[in-house]
């Protein structure tokens, strides 16, 4: 056997040591997308019983999808046999990094969260925000969503943190 003999031999080998392993990984992030589905359920059934927000809900939704998939792959990975420290410390360095390149991103995101939580204003209330004035359709994470007469205005989260909000009329929950 010849020196491409004994490549194609390392090859076969490697391969049927891989396939069980990807099999298994395969298989445990399945279950982990199982579970994301079983636990919006929980959730969906949780705020069908109490008064919490349809936007609180939205927000659950989302983390609980990005959570299990998150760490499903994490731990799908690692049943693979990739080192997951070696990728955990580079995805926290990448993501150092990508918290500078995306801080108005993450600004958005963490003012969305807070204006969630805290509720200065809700659906259907009219409220004027830096020269702009319209009623509040959706209250994203990213964007809030107001409605003029003929037109749709998309102000970022961090615009209505950071500036005065005048509730024109409040909609009657």
């Amino acid at each position: 056997m010849g020196v491409m003999g004994e490549l194609l031999k390392k090859l076969s080998e490697r391969i049927r040591f891989f396939i069980p392993r990807a099999s298994i990984s395969f298989f445990v992030f399945l279950l982990f997308v199982l579970a994301s589905m079983i636990a919006t359920k929980i959730i969906n059934w949780i705020f069908s019983k109490s008064n919490f927000r349809k936007d609180i809900l939205s927000l659950a939704q989302k983390a609980n999808k990005v959570a299990f998939l998150v760490f499903g792959t994490i731990i799908a990975l690692g049943t693979a046999g990739i080192d997951v420290l070696a990728l955990a410390a580079g995805l926290g360095l990448a993501g150092f990094a990508l918290g500078f390149a995306f801080k108005d991103i993450l600004s958005n995101l963490l003012a969305g969260l807070l204006i969630i939580i805290f509720a200065p204003f809700h659906q259907h209330d009219r409220i004027s925000i830096a020269g702009l004035e319209g009623t509040v359709i959706e209250i994203d994470l990213r964007y809030t969503t107001l409605q003029d007469k003929n037109r749709k205005i998309l102000i970022p989260n961090s615009t209505l943190f950071t500036n005065a909000i005048t509730i024109i009329e409040e909609h009657q929950q």
